[in-house]
């Protein structure tokens, strides 16, 4: 089986193929940054996650600025997500692993988690900040519990989903947004606010 640090590089060759082969896709239009609302808990997969995989959860020495994406990242970002997408088959972690919640890099299957945190791993080994991707926590339509990866840019928060390709900002999704990472320490949270959220306390406390 390929490591996760070896799946990145083999990601990185197929990306850079893709990217000198593909034209570079429309920038999105700006959007808002998601409202934060100070510091909550993590999730409990999470945390699980990080004892497991420890030097993943440490922060990196510095926070970078949210910065503005060039087409040719954009195009990696959409590559990344599409490739991920459609190399990993949705499936529950009862399925899988026979517990609720377990957090882990997928190999050929797993749940929302699995599918964002690979994602994650193969855009910072092509370069992108990880102070500017997010694991976040959101209720989906049908107000089931979901998580998708958010990118931060100059322009506002964008979302990584396995439910879709496209590229979408945070406030387009129709999901209620709980919380996610601080973008200061990985292990640190903070509350959301959605646009359906009632206030502030509502979505910090669930």
């Amino acid at each position: 089986m390929r490591t996760p640090l070896r799946a990145a590089f083999a990601m990185a060759g197929l990306v850079a193929m893709a990217v000198f082969t593909t034209p570079a896709i429309a920038t999105p239009k700006s959007h808002t940054h998601a409202p934060l609302f100070g510091k909550t808990l993590p999730p409990v997969g999470y945390v699980k996650f990080c004892i497991e995989y420890p030097t993943e959860c440490t922060p990196t020495s510095r926070t970078e600025p949210a910065s503005s994406l060039s087409p040719e990242q954009w195009t990696t970002v959409f590559q990344v997500n599409t490739f991920v997408n459609g190399q990993i088959a949705p499936v529950s972690d009862m399925e899988l692993y026979g517990q609720a919640e377990y957090w882990t890099y997928p190999t050929n299957a797993g749940d929302c988690e699995d599918y964002l945190l690979l994602k994650k791993r193969y855009l910072e080994g092509l370069g992108f900040s990880a102070s500017a991707l997010l694991i976040t926590v959101v209720l989906d339509e049908k107000k089931e519990g979901h998580a998708v990866l958010t990118l931060v840019t100059a322009e506002g928060d964008y979302v990584l989903d396995n439910r879709r390709n496209e590229i979408l900002g945070w406030d387009e999704t129709g999901y209620s947004f709980l919380k996610r990472q601080s973008q200061s320490h990985p292990k640190q949270w903070v509350a959301l606010a959605s646009k359906k959220a009632d206030s502030p306390q509502e979505m910090a406390s669930k």
